[in-house]
Order: structure tokens, then sequence, then C-alpha cells
């Protein structure tokens, strides 16, 4: 990741494949904890890529990596669970540290993402727009689209690895 943040799109693919296995571990291992099966599994690791991408220049590099992939993972984990109507407490404790980082200009990670995003189809778009970047539910989203919550679910989940996608082949 440190060479990724300096330019090298090589070492952040690399990076990236490599920390992708280690997402699903941690989100199957969270997602059994609340007794939730593997349908989610693969939601939460492509938004905790996505995260990760978005707010990659909010690493500090003289801080361990694990650490800030688990608090990436654990956001996702928790949007998931509220989506299913989980309620879920996290201590302050456990965020405040990251609570200046939130103040960070990442303008040029939103343009990366716009540009990234524009290659979907309008209603992929809308839809990772309202749940992945504004928080919305699945249930409100498919209300406002006149879709049912799996026709929801399934373009999420299609529109999230589409991005990967494209990411992967540098199409932005």
């Amino acid at each position: 990741m440190a060479a990724a943040l300096v330019g090298d799109e090589i070492a952040y693919r690399r990076f990236l494949e490599a920390v992708t296995p280690h997402l699903r571990v941690i989100a199957r291992r969270r997602l059994s904890a609340f007794r939730l099966g593997n349908q989610d599994v693969e939601d939460v690791v492509q938004e905790a890529l996505l995260a990760i991408h978005l707010k990659r220049g909010t690493w500090e590099t003289h801080r361990p990596i694990g650490p800030w992939i688990s608090v990436i993972v654990r956001n996702k984990l928790i949007d998931a669970l509220r989506r299913r109507g989980h309620r879920v407490v996290v201590p302050i404790d456990d965020v405040v540290d990251l609570i200046a980082d939130e103040r960070q200009d990442v303008s040029t990670d939103g343009q990366d993402i716009e540009r990234m995003m524009d290659h979907l189809k309008p209603v992929q778009r809308d839809i990772v727009r309202a749940i992945s970047l504004d928080g919305s539910s699945v249930r409100d989203t498919a209300a406002r689209l006149s879709m049912s919550e799996g026709a929801v679910r399934v373009a999420l989940h299609r529109a999230l690895r589409s991005l990967a996608a494209i990411y992967r082949g540098g199409t932005t």
C-alpha cells in the first residue's frame, strides 16, 4: 500500500488482490457471529474494497495497515447489519482516532469513483450511490426505485463486482 500511495499501480493491484481473501475471512467470521449466512459476505468485501480505495489517502504509512483495514471491514459489516435491521452499537473509543481522518480532503478519490461509476448502468449507479455511498437501506432504495429488495441486492452486488472489474482493468 505504501508503494501504491506514491503511484505504483502494479503494487496497488497486488495489494488489493492479496487483501481480498483476508477481507472474505473477516467478513465471513463476523457475519457468522451474528448468525447470518454467507449471502452478505461478497457485498461486505466489495464495499470494503471500495472504501479502501476511497480512503487509501487516510492510511498513515507509519502505522500498521491491518487495524486500518479491520476498521473499514467492521464499518461495512455494520452497514450490512443495519440494512438487515440489526441494531449495532459501536463504542466511541473504537472510532475516536478515525474522526479526524474523515475530515481529510478526498476530492480526487471522489473523482475516481465518479469516473468508475460512469461505466455502470444508470439504475446500478443509483443503487450504489444510495446504498454504498449515502447509506440508504435496501428497503428504502427498493421502494424509491419500485424494485423488490432482492432485485436491489442483486443489482448492488453486480454493480460492485463491475466496479471492482473496472478498477482492476484500469478503465476509469
